[in-house]
């Protein structure tokens, strides 16, 4: 698993991101808005800047993790040829049960589908998608650079394949 696709650029999304692509992971940070992909990107290198004065990262560090990122304001571009895709949207049941629909009909089938929500069933979020056993929560604590912590939730039909891949992942990202 290698190329990741995070929608939403906001505080979640744009932590998100920045945590997979310090991690090696290809990017693609989806969000609606230009202007809210740039102020992702903005935090993200601001975050960077701090780890570099630190001295927990190098520049080539911070010049590697940016490059692991590509923004899309289409989620169809967004979230092409991916393995895994992160939701991380406002917590709103309607908007997330639409992004999952247009996600189950975009992704390949063996793409996974995760959600960052702490509130709403997987299961019903699952139910909006013709492969509820490959849809998952990733539940990432604020701020994820810096939490060293991921709620996996699975869903009613969540597959074991599907809990070990995404648990074995979170242990990636330290």
């Amino acid at each position: 698993m290698k190329n990741i696709a995070v929608i939403g650029a906001g505080t979640m999304g744009n932590g998100i991101a920045h945590t997979f692509a310090q991690c090696g992971y290809k990017v693609k940070l989806v969000d609606i808005s230009q202007q809210s992909l740039e102020k992702g990107i903005a935090t993200i290198t601001r975050n960077l800047d701090r780890m570099v004065a630190k001295e927990k990262i190098t520049e080539t560090d911070k010049s590697d993790t940016l490059s692991n990122i590509i923004t899309y304001t289409s989620i169809k571009e967004g979230v092409a040829n991916t393995d895994l895709v992160v939701e991380a949207a406002t917590e709103n049941l309607n908007l997330k049960l639409k992004i999952f629909k247009e996600l189950d009909e975009l992704c390949s089938a063996n793409t996974i589908l995760a959600t960052n929500t702490s509130s709403i069933s997987i299961t019903q979020i699952a139910a909006v998608t013709s492969r509820p056993e490959k849809v998952i929560g990733m539940h990432f604590m604020n701020p994820v650079p810096i939490m060293k912590l991921v709620e996996i939730i699975r869903g009613y039909n969540t597959s074991d394949d599907v809990t070990n891949t995404i648990m074995n992942l979170s242990k990636n990202l330290k």
